[in-house]
């Protein structure tokens, strides 16, 4: 049985999408709930949200121990950029970041950047992939004593402790190294959402997180077990890989339910309902991202209401016991490729 749970909470659910307070507010109130993380979503170019990563990038100051993990574009985007940005995102956090590896898969991206057309998902997801495994070198190029700082000299880095990554993608090459110093966590935590056959290949080989969307118990059983064989086909651990479940909430009695179909299981009622359904859930998946319909209204019922009955059941944690992210989820600090033995 995977107890005890990893929750995390989407802030998609804030009522001013450009209220910095908004997920600030909604993020702490997860953090005094102790959930793992808070997530948030993002496109390469909408225009009805700021961008994922820099608004939890400002969260992180104002919070403490909660993980942070933005949807980060893949597609569109260049890698080196993404991995320092997410490295910076680890750097402002003390070691709480992730990142929800995404595609772009519209013409609208695509006319917008202007540099290349549409692709299909395998292709996409192949270059997701490439872009996740440079980042990861991109972060080791630095190794952990690489900065000494010596005011004396004038010299900041040893320049013998930084590494030429030199790696070839999918129409793109990265040379190396980065300009920003190795993460926190060595590598911050990647989260992909396995929505398909690319997707779950490309989560098998670089995901420490594989979020699903099953509607139903059998459902999300066998998603569970399909991750888990796909992880280990791929050479990996499947027991250092965490399945997540979505979960569409809906708590506040004065509110309606949902007004068109929602991915995932989607709970309308009682608070008590839907501790006794994550109780049940929760023996065939490691965890749930709960996605509130109001992050004012349904985050604090779900704090406040449905996490004690979940914590009297020995389901999930009362406080914080680890520092960083990955740790939350029983990973190590990778040890550095470049890094002599």
């Amino acid at each position: 049985m995977p107890y005890p749970l990893h929750i995390g909470a989407a802030l998609d659910g804030v009522e001013d999408p450009f209220d910095l307070a908004s997920y600030a507010g909604a993020a702490r109130l997860a953090e005094e709930a102790a959930l793992d993380f808070v997530a948030l979503d993002d496109s390469l170019t909408g225009a009805d949200r700021p961008d994922a990563l820099l608004t939890l990038a400002a969260v992180a100051p104002l919070t403490g121990r909660i993980g942070l993990v933005p949807t980060v574009t893949t597609t569109h985007t260049e890698p080196f950029h993404v991995a320092k940005a997410v490295a910076s995102l680890d750097h402002a956090s003390l070691g709480r970041a992730g990142w929800r590896v995404e595609v772009s898969r519209t013409e609208a991206d695509a006319r917008a950047v202007g540099r290349r057309g549409t692709a299909p998902d395998a292709a996409l997801w192949a270059e997701a992939e490439a872009v996740a495994d440079v980042a990861s070198r991109l972060w080791d190029s630095w190794q952990d004593d690489a900065e000494i700082r010596d005011t004396a000299t004038g010299r900041f880095v040893d320049r013998e402790r930084l590494h030429y990554v030199d790696f070839e993608g999918p129409g793109w090459s990265v040379r190396g190294p980065s300009i920003t110093p190795r993460p926190p966590q060595g590598h911050p935590l990647v989260v992909v959402r396995a929505d398909g056959e690319p997707s779950l290949r490309a989560a098998a080989t670089t995901a420490d997180v594989v979020l699903v969307a099953p509607a139903t118990l059998g459902g999300a059983r066998a998603s569970r077990a399909r991750v888990r064989e796909a992880v280990a086909e791929a050479g990996r651990d499947p027991e250092r890989v965490s399945v997540l479940a979505d979960v569409n909430v809906f708590l506040d009695p004065d509110r309606p339910g949902p007004s068109r179909a929602l991915s995932g299981l989607t709970h309308t009622g009682s608070p008590g309902a839907l501790a006794e359904t994550l109780l049940e859930w929760g023996r065939v998946v490691d965890g749930f991202t709960v996605r509130p319909s109001s992050a004012a209204a349904d985050l604090p019922v779900f704090a406040e209401r449905v996490l004690p009955l979940l914590r009297a059941s020995g389901a999930f944690r009362g406080e914080y016991a680890e520092d960083t992210l990955r740790a939350r989820f029983g990973l190590p600090r990778p040890a550095n490729r470049y890094a002599p033995a």
